[in-house]
């Protein structure tokens, strides 16, 4: 009676492991996947091949990229942490205030892009 007891508190506890696994791994792949964090990171990464093909091309110098990086990698930095606040998404006001900091980052890149030509 005692065994039985201990196997069906295995199989519960190894059940319920089963479920919080399944439900952290459905939590990731809708963080990842969320809409405007999609959005968000899709942006940062256009802004950063610009900035290597504006650098590749002679259009920035180094310091400028270096700068540049560094703003985007601060912008990045951003929404990770404020995806972590909110359970893995970021809210709109959120997202609107790193696409006014996205604004200046490419705004810059454009203007030291043609300064440089």
């Amino acid at each position: 009676m005692k065994t039985t007891r201990t196997i069906a508190s295995v199989l519960t506890a190894l059940t319920l492991s089963a479920f919080m696994f399944a439900g952290a791994a459905h939590a990731d792949e809708w963080q990842n996947h969320h809409p405007r964090r999609t959005q968000v990171n899709r942006r940062l990464n256009r802004e950063n091949r610009r900035i290597n093909q504006g650098l590749r091309k002679g259009q920035l110098n180094a310091g400028e990229a270096a700068q540049l990086h560094t703003e985007d990698q601060q912008i990045r930095d951003q929404e990770r942490a404020d995806a972590a606040a909110h359970n893995g998404h970021i809210t709109r006001a959120e997202k609107h205030q790193i696409n006014r900091e996205e604004n200046a980052e490419s705004r810059q890149i454009h203007q030291d892009r043609h300064d440089g030509m």
